[in-house]
């Protein structure tokens, strides 16, 4: 087997799993709420800028992170929200430990 069809054998587990699907299903209904997802929409553009501020300048910005905060809680009240949030969060993890798997097996050249 060569590394395309590795890959592309990952992709499709990928797609498989229970993390995907329960992520896809999520994006779904939070589209069928056009009020939800401009909400999500605001959060995440809100803890975008927040981190911005905070990296350029080395601290947060009490404003930017008290919305921020004001946001995530208005959201989380919400069980679709939540829902969406979760899903997003535990697919984002498998990317990640996915990621740091391939990371670690190359890092010998990298460095």
């Amino acid at each position: 087997m060569n590394i395309y069809d590795t890959a592309n054998k990952l992709a499709q587990e990928l797609k498989q799993s229970e993390e995907y699907v329960n992520y896809k299903m999520a994006k779904e209904a939070l589209n069928l709420n056009p009020e939800l997802k401009k909400k999500i929409e605001e959060f995440e553009t809100a803890r975008y800028e927040a981190q911005i501020v905070a990296m350029q300048t080395g601290k947060n910005d009490e404003e930017k992170t008290k919305k921020v905060q004001q946001l995530y809680i208005e959201l989380f009240e919400n069980q679709d929200a939540a829902r969406f949030f979760e899903a997003e969060t535990k697919f984002n993890i498998i990317l990640a430990d996915v990621n740091k798997i391939i990371g670690d097996a190359v890092i010998d050249v990298i460095k």
